[in-house]
């Protein structure tokens, strides 16, 4: 019997890889559906319908469908709010201060961390892949920016062992796609690596059971198309 849930998109992409971690997290059984962008499968009439941009991921399971991989998420912690880790976006008890301390990271991620760090990951991770050139420049003025980024996550990770507190939550999870480029695809680990407690951070959650698998599903052959 197929999963309830699909997830469309390749889970070599950090967005896919960002929801296919919470449904790990959340134990809830899922199927990824191949979009074969090379093709243009994600502009195609019937993929827009999922995902008006044409982009991946998108989601759907028996009540809905959703696309962008953070609102995704967070759709999946609030439907399925009884399954695996019930505390990714916080604790019933701790309210609307303890979501707002969670949701604020989340996005941090998205306005500052992810756009710098994307850009230096297509630059030297799948623009080589797609038969691009890397241009250096980008890197280099991306780099300059995510420093800084860094050095502010560098001091909240002194004071508390995740971002939200000490427990790990949909703020740290949303990191970790992109935090995986950089150390293990772009040469460039050493921003991470070379901050204390960012580097003892990453040692921590990329050592969990869900992002283990997400790596598995990233190194897996892809199923011939029919």
């Amino acid at each position: 019997m197929a999963a309830p849930v699909t997830v469309y998109g390749p889970a070599i992409s950090p967005a896919v890889a960002r929801v296919a971690a919470c449904l790990l997290e959340k134990d809830v059984p899922f199927q990824l559906e191949a979009v074969d962008m090379s093709k243009g499968e994600h502009k195609s009439p019937s993929f827009l319908k999922l995902q008006p941009f044409g982009q991946v991921p998108a989601f759907k399971d028996h009540l809905t469908t959703v696309f962008e991989s953070r609102a995704i998420c967070r759709y999946i912690c609030d439907q399925y709010s009884d399954r695996g880790n019930r505390t990714l976006l916080g604790r019933q008890e701790d309210g609307a201060v303890g979501r707002a301390a969670i949701e604020q990271w989340i996005e941090s991620e998205g306005q500052a961390f992810n756009p710098p760090s994307l850009a230096i990951a297509f630059q030297l991770t799948f623009a080589p892949l797609m038969g691009m050139a890397t241009d250096m420049a980008v890197v280099e003025q991306n780099e300059e920016k995510l420093a800084k980024v860094l050095d502010v996550y560098e001091g909240r990770l002194a004071e508390s062992q995740y971002f939200a507190g000490d427990e790990f939550t949909l703020a740290d999870l949303v990191h970790m796609p992109n935090t995986d480029l950089l150390v293990s695809k772009t040469g460039k680990a050493g921003l991470i690596t070379e901050r204390k407690n960012l580097s003892r951070w990453w040692d921590e959650v990329s050592a969990r059971p869900s992002w283990k698998k997400v790596v598995e599903l990233q190194s897996a052959p892809r199923p011939p198309r029919s």
